[in-house]
């Protein structure tokens, strides 16, 4: 199916969802060089994020390490008999990070380690690479050093504005939701700590959607429980038997969230479509116990006793028709892999619903 000439084999990759940043800032300055703004970036801003609970990783992009270039001058080099690799062997002598010395205790031996790095230029001009006629050759003399990027080809931008980019991961099971409110709390607190020249900025946040799915959820859900009322009035025709079936509903979800509060279980579009599909389910119960009450009202039995009777003709009824519906829902619980772990806690909530309704009802 592929071209024959190819210039390289295809590349696959395999990418996972869960791994996507769920916020994404921007470090600007308008004052500080790309290098510096990348250490700020990475020793401050980076490391105050990872320690927030639920983050995973925070990596950085479009920022620009600092690094010592050495742009060698082959004429020079030539006239003093010196090369290439003359200049790389010295330049990596000069960094050898060996240790100094060590501590032979009864039990332990403790090496004494420095860091030999050098980092300022005017400190590598200064190194000699060789002797000639008696005179140290200083690599000035045969080189430029100068203060640069470690790659000067890697940038980022905000609008106009050189910037660098922070991509926040959750870790597996953290609430996205909680993790993103905890960050933005923070982010005055963190602001306020950097030079007044550095600006943080939210560039994308993955919470906006969820937000918006929940939120229609939610209202869906209210809809649905205002409909069920009307349609439960409109046949009944009857306030009180009206109001004593509609109360089944909020009872009903109450009671679900208390339960999805003890399995740990959050409030996702899934769990928020169970209750949705259980609201007309949970009413039912409710209203042929009603009616089945109220027929024996109209018989000449009082209210009391109307209630007795009544609940103990239905009540074995309505048993069976939970246990039938949760019936149905027990396949989803031993469903394997990614569908069988999206939809348990569905089937888990759902029928959870149904069952409070049950014992509302009765």
């Amino acid at each position: 199916m592929l071209p024959s000439d190819l210039p390289a084999p295809p590349i696959y990759a395999k990418v996972n969802p869960a791994d996507a940043p769920i916020l994404t800032l921007a470090v600007t300055s308008k004052t500080l060089a790309p290098t510096e703004l990348q250490d700020l970036a990475d020793t401050r801003v980076a490391q105050k994020l990872s320690q927030v609970a639920g983050v995973g990783l925070v990596s950085l992009s479009g920022g620009q390490r600092p690094a010592v270039r050495i742009r060698a001058n082959l004429s020079a080099l030539a006239a003093y008999g010196l090369n290439i690799d003359d200049l790389r062997t010295s330049v990596a002598n000069a960094n050898v990070n060996t240790p100094k010395g060590s501590f032979d205790g009864p039990m332990r031996a403790y090496s004494v380690n420095a860091n030999d790095q050098i980092r300022d230029p005017a400190i590598y001009s200064d190194l000699i690479i060789a002797y000639r006629k008696g005179a140290p050759v200083r690599l000035s003399q045969v080189a430029e050093v100068i203060a640069g990027a470690e790659n000067d080809k890697l940038a980022a931008w905000m609008n106009t504005t050189p910037a660098i980019i922070l991509n926040v991961q959750r870790q597996p099971g953290a609430n996205v939701i909680a993790v993103v409110d905890e960050i933005k709390a923070l982010l005055p607190e963190l602001t306020a700590t950097l030079p007044t020249s550095v600006d943080v900025a939210v560039l994308t946040d993955r919470t906006t959607t969820i937000r918006a799915s929940v939120r229609d959820v939610e209202l869906e859900l209210l809809l649905a429980l205002v409909l069920v009322v009307l349609v439960i009035f409109v046949f009944l025709r009857d306030i009180p038997a009206t109001v004593i079936p509609s109360l089944s509903v909020p009872l009903s979800i109450v009671g679900t969230f208390a339960v999805m509060y003890l399995a740990g279980f959050s409030l996702n579009n899934l769990s928020l479509m169970a209750l949705t599909i259980a609201t007309g389910f949970v009413v039912d119960d409710a209203i042929v116990m009603i009616e089945n009450i109220a027929r024996h009202i109209e018989m000449g039995l009082k209210p009391f006793d109307a209630a007795l009777k009544g609940s103990a003709q239905i009540g074995f009824t309505i048993v069976s028709l939970t246990v039938s519906l949760i019936a149905v829902l027990i396949p989803l619980l031993f469903m394997a892999d990614v569908v069988g772990r999206l939809f348990r806690e569905f089937a888990i909530t759902l029928a959870v619903t149904i069952l409070i309704s049950a014992v509302v009802s009765l």
